[in-house]
């Protein structure tokens, strides 16, 4: 029995794209654990429920973009392989902010709606967007391959956006005591 590997053009055309978010997301998972040490440095008083809904959820949004970058760099022998675990990833992440919408309305800060919108509602909907994107893989594999690159940028602009948000808020935080 032998496999032969077919590059699917959808995945190849994208190799450099893939190559630049994907490094980026990995830069950036790091420098997510400078924000932690910020935080745990600036005498800011936040519980696990803030971390879970705000901190945790950024490095999980740039990791889930290494992973698509790395689904999508595979030599895989058809597009159903890279489906199911791109959809996997995004039933993944909606329930993951579902988790952390649940530990928000545990914590001691009260989110206004703008963080409604940068912590739940947009990761929730590119989550979902992923999901239905790998739905379409196969057998729309342009509009899918348009749709999950997009998504890609869009989880680490968010990732970007709310790692920037909770290093102001600390620095904030930090000069007011």
């Amino acid at each position: 029995m032998s496999f032969t590997f077919v590059d699917p053009p959808v995945f190849s055309a994208w190799q450099n794209f893939y190559v630049i978010v994907g490094s980026s997301a990995g830069a950036l998972t790091g420098l997510q654990f400078v924000v932690m040490t910020l935080i745990a440095e600036g005498q800011v008083t936040t519980g696990m429920h803030e971390v879970r809904a705000f901190g945790t959820p950024t490095v999980v949004h740039f990791c889930i973009v290494l992973l698509i970058a790395a689904v999508a760099s595979c030599p895989w022998p058809s597009l159903l392989a890279p489906a199911l675990a791109l959809a996997a990833c995004g039933v993944a992440g909606a329930l993951y902010i579902l988790n952390g919408v649940r530990h928000a309305r545990k914590s001691n800060y009260r989110p206004d709606l703008e963080d409604w919108i940068w912590y739940s509602y947009l990761p929730l909907a590119a989550y979902i967007f992923l999901f239905a994107a790998a739905l379409l893989l196969a057998r729309h594999s342009l509009f899918a391959s348009f749709s999950i690159g997009a998504n890609s940028l869009l989880l680490l602009f968010l990732g970007i956006r709310n790692a920037w948000d909770t290093v102001t808020f600390i620095a904030v935080q930090h000069h007011r005591t």
